[in-house]
């Protein structure tokens, strides 16, 4: 799965998030991504459900597409 496609799946899924995302390391068959983002929507949210929803704006990708993502989270202040 393309990168800026996994981003605009982020984005798309969590109001006013800034998603940035990378191949961490793989081959072309099996693609590890990192991705990092930032969202207002956040704020007082626990890490796992911060994770959660990047995992819910990912749908059902996280099965078929993406083999192994990792994930750092930010509010916007934290983020500075």
């Amino acid at each position: 799965m393309d990168t800026d496609e996994i981003e605009r799946l982020i984005e798309a899924g969590i109001d006013g998030a800034d998603a940035t995302v990378t191949i961490s390391h793989g081959t072309a068959e099996d693609d590890h991504y990192a991705a990092r983002v930032v969202a207002p929507a956040f704020e007082g949210e626990s890490l796992v459900d911060r994770h959660q929803r990047v995992y819910d704006a990912l749908d059902g990708h996280m099965t078929t597409d993406i083999h192994a993502i990792e994930i750092e989270t930010y509010t916007p202040g934290e983020a500075d």
